[in-house]
């Protein structure tokens, strides 16, 4: 389980980095019942985060710049689910560093794990 996991999270950092928006989406349940919480900001459903990415990153004068997640800790809460933590950051092509906390709930579906909750923070 930790192996699957820590793969689909090191997938998504390969897609990202190749400014793949949608491999990188391909990590999430493609569901309208997924969560996203970002600051004091909730976003529904799979269709609700890649439109927030897009606008973020992908907007006029936005840049996904280049990513990198560490300190993942893993932990399995039962045989289809699992709790991550970790930090991300990003890279930018201005020097600047934007970086932050996360926490994910994945289940395991028939197609393989998915991040069914995200909760990201920025420092």
């Amino acid at each position: 389980m930790t192996t699957a996991v820590e793969q689909v999270l090191r997938n998504q950092q390969d897609a990202w980095n190749r400014h793949d928006l949608e491999g990188f989406m391909a990590g999430y349940w493609n569901s309208p019942d997924l969560t996203f919480f970002s600051g004091a900001q909730r976003t529904s459903g799979w269709q609700g985060a890649i439109d927030r990415y897009r606008k973020v990153y992908q907007g006029e004068g936005k840049e996904m710049g280049q990513l990198e997640f560490s300190i993942l800790r893993i932990e399995s809460l039962s045989p289809e689910t699992a709790f991550v933590r970790g930090q991300w950051h990003l890279k930018m092509s201005d020097g600047k560093t934007p970086h932050g906390l996360f926490t994910l709930v994945f289940r395991k579906f028939p197609e393989g794990w998915k991040i069914v909750h995200d909760h990201t923070s920025a420092e």
